[in-house]
Formats: structure tokens, sequence, C-alpha cells
């Protein structure tokens, strides 16, 4: 249960650093590169913690395959980097 614990810490971690480099790495941009991806200066916080209106995925329908949010389209955020135990 302890090791539980530390799992979580470190994936939590993991996560707010990847979360802090997007952020670094969007605010770098300058406006008019920001325009051409699509988003606005205002927009980056709530893309970045998913609570963007754009980043939701929409109502699955009958069949249809998951949609990728545009947090996981743009920065590839995943469990990639770390093992799932």
């Amino acid at each position: 249960m302890l090791i539980n614990l530390f799992l979580g810490a470190r994936n939590a971690l993991a996560a707010w650093r990847r979360r802090q480099h997007a952020y670094g790495e969007l605010m770098a941009l300058d406006d008019r590169s920001l325009a051409d991806i699509g988003i606005h200066r205002s927009e980056i916080p709530a893309i970045i913690e998913g609570f963007h209106e754009r980043t939701r995925a929409p109502a699955k329908a009958k069949g249809a395959a998951p949609a990728l949010s545009l947090r996981h389209a743009l920065f590839g955020i995943g469990e990639r980097w770390l093992p799932r135990i």
C-alpha cells in the first residue's frame, strides 16, 4: 500500500511537470504562432488543464471511435513515459 502512495506521487509529479513544460512552450510562442494553431493566449491555462471546451471529448456516438482532445493532439500527453503498474 505504501508503494502505491509513492507511485501515485511520482505519477502526479510527472503529470505536473508535463503540464508546466507544455505551458512554458505555449507561452513562449508569439500571438501570431498561437493564432496559427487556433488558440488565444488567454486560453492556454484552460487548455493545459483540460478545462477548455475544445479539449473536452464530445459525447460518444454509438460505434464511434474515441476522439483525441486538443491537448493530447498537440502535446502527445499520455502514459508513454511511465510504465503502467
